[in-house]
């Protein structure tokens, strides 16, 4: 089977989610027999070094110049529309979401809805963002659609009015990251326990709630640091938040640095905390448990079918019950092995070689309702 990958992603993201999703993918398929072919122009994605340099048509800038994204995206649409006709595809995955099709006379054509969250949570992202309006657009023209979990799926039937039998669910794999040596790693300086806190911190992510739930239980805030990784420098808000709550002086802290960084306090923290009220899936919990960290999550949207029984969960809307449910956790080392050994369980369902596969069969499939018409 010959397949496609659009430029979107890989224009947009140096590192990221989505992108690190299409890379594990083509390298899944590739070792089922697949021919993989990513047009990419020209692009910032970091990962598609990992992939063999025939199958990436294009060539990587560290950086744009400033204020010509725009301008490069519509450089790439005309681009990829050139060298897309003389490379013929089974399979087109448009790798986000675009209003205008690239290569419009492909044979099948998929795309991956990740997330609801525009559509949920409108407040949180400018009223000029294109992204509901463009994602409708290019789900109806798509043959079929991949979410990456029931959760998705049912927001998007939900929300788009999209038919059953032209959505299917795919769950995503996880990475396990190799740690620094401790004697180099940045956050060699954190010498007390502490809870760990993975991403963007803003709006439904929750961060705030996570605070205040420590600050609610004198024992946690007296022995539980807190590590926020990523997500950039606390702002002047998340300052103030924290001198109101009363933390002590680096109780609460915000760690940068790549995969190998968040390896190491993954290995180390006493556990890791979930709050966020919605996610398409949300890999966090699976790269915490593939470090032996036990997961303290939120119930909402798509955690359970992730976590599973993996996990100590709480109503992420409710203070007092995520301050029990990371004391629960934190201060029982029955509790927490018990967690610890149900993640290791709970791995085995998850892995980018059955992405592949399920991806695989998604396609077939597309290509027997083609042929069949």
């Amino acid at each position: 089977m010959k397949i496609v990958y659009d430029h979107q992603i890989f224009t947009q993201q140096s590192y990221g989610g989505i992108s690190r999703y299409f890379v594990r993918l083509a390298q899944g398929l590739l070792a089922l027999g697949d021919q993989i072919d990513v047009v990419a122009p020209i692009h910032l994605n970091c990962y598609l070094r990992d992939v063999p340099n025939s199958m990436v048509h294009g060539f990587r800038l560290k950086r744009f110049p400033p204020k010509t994204g725009r301008l490069v995206m519509l450089a790439n649409h005309y681009l990829s529309n050139i060298k897309l006709h003389s490379l013929p595809a089974d399979i087109l995955h448009e790798t986000y979401y675009n209003a205008k099709p690239v290569c419009a006379g492909t044979k099948g054509r998929v795309i991956t809805v990740y997330d609801m969250i525009h559509e949920k949570y409108a407040a949180n992202f400018s009223a000029k963002d294109p992204a509901v309006g463009n994602k409708k657009i290019a789900v109806s023209r798509a043959d079929h659609v991949i979410c990456i979990s029931h959760s998705t799926k049912n927001d998007l039937c939900s929300m788009f009015g999209m038919p059953d039998h032209k959505v299917s669910v795919v769950h995503l794999g996880f990475e396990k990251f190799d740690a620094l040596p401790r004697a180099i790693e940045p956050q060699a300086s954190l010498t007390s326990p502490f809870l760990l806190y993975v991403g963007s911190r803003g709006g439904y992510k929750n961060f705030e709630r996570m605070l205040r739930a420590v600050a609610l239980n004198p024992a946690l805030k007296k022995s539980i640091d807190v590590v926020a990784f990523g997500g950039g420098p606390f702002n002047s808000v998340e300052h103030a938040l924290i001198a109101t709550l009363g933390f002590g002086p680096n109780a609460v802290r915000q760690v940068g640095g790549g995969d190998a960084v968040l390896g190491g306090l993954y290995a180390r923290a006493r556990a890791f905390v979930y709050p966020s009220v919605y996610e398409g899936f949300g890999l966090p919990p699976l790269e915490a448990m593939a470090h032996d960290c036990p997961v303290v999550s939120s119930n909402s949207s798509s955690m359970p079918e992730v976590v599973g029984d993996a996990g100590a969960y709480f109503d992420p809307l409710d203070v007092q019950a995520q301050s029990e449910a990371i004391a629960s956790v934190v201060f029982d080392e029955t509790r927490r092995n018990a967690l610890v050994a149900a993640g290791r369980q709970r791995l085995q369902l998850f892995s980018w070689e059955r992405c592949a596969r399920e991806t695989h069969a998604v396609y077939q499939k597309v290509l027997i309702a083609k042929d069949a018409h």
